[in-house]
């Protein structure tokens, strides 16, 4: 999957220069040249990369910085002319993933910057893991289920059930669709098996219970 980056970066030059690299590495690039432009393209767009300079237009890179990490863990790098320590060190409190130096080697930022997408992949896909909503708990790998942090046993299709719901958060499921996914196509049962395993499910949850609702003549949905 193609990944975006924003570069941010008033000089036309090294704009030009990073973002031609970054094109003929599969990236797909966006530009803005001031630091309120640069809050609009990233509002508007997916971005998985920010290249941002401190020394901007209209809005300066500090600002950019914390304005973007108040919505987002997107991957930033700095890039920026300035070698201060102290200006790194803010950059890392703002949330500053890496710090380059001006002029940057592109092939050595090209490489930080895959190496940074890879990490916070791998990181992602660990968190994926383990779904937590409203003190509800379901690490999909260890297949068990925490309730205000505490193990609650559910026997294997009252786990399923239970995960099809919160992963739709939100969703009407039919029973019909339960039944397909939880107990496969070539089930044969009454639907009343999924009602007999969501009162189940509610007693186990207990306060949590509220959280799946019954939707009159459509199904149940967790939210």
């Amino acid at each position: 999957m193609k990944k975006t980056v924003l570069v941010i970066e008033d000089e036309t030059i090294m704009r030009d220069m990073i973002c031609k690299a970054f094109r003929s590495d599969g990236f797909d690039v966006l530009e803005a040249v001031d630091g309120q432009e640069a809050l609009e393209v990233f509002a508007d767009n997916k971005v998985d990369l920010v290249l941002l300079d401190i020394v901007l237009p209209k809005l300066d890179g500090w600002s950019v910085c914390r304005r973007i990490r108040t919505k987002s863990d997107v991957a930033i790098i700095m890039i920026t002319s300035r070698e201060d320590d102290e200006d790194q060190l803010l950059g890392y409190e703002l949330g500053v993933d890496e710090y380059v130096i001006k002029p940057p080697n592109i092939k050595v930022l090209l490489a930080k910057s895959n190496r940074l997408l890879q990490r916070i992949m791998t990181t992602n896909d660990n968190v994926k893991s383990i779904i937590g909503k409203c003190g509800i708990s379901i690490d999909k790998d260890a297949y068990s289920v925490m309730i205000d942090n505490e193990k609650v046993e559910f026997a294997p299709k009252e786990y399923e059930l239970l995960l099809y719901l919160v992963e739709n958060e939100g969703r009407v499921l039919t029973r019909e669709q339960i039944l397909d996914t939880v107990w496969g196509y070539d089930y044969f049962g009454d639907y009343r098996v999924v009602d007999t395993h969501i009162k189940k499910i509610r007693k186990k949850l207990s306060d949590k219970a509220k959280y799946i609702h019954t939707v009159v003549r459509a199904g149940y949905k967790f939210e």
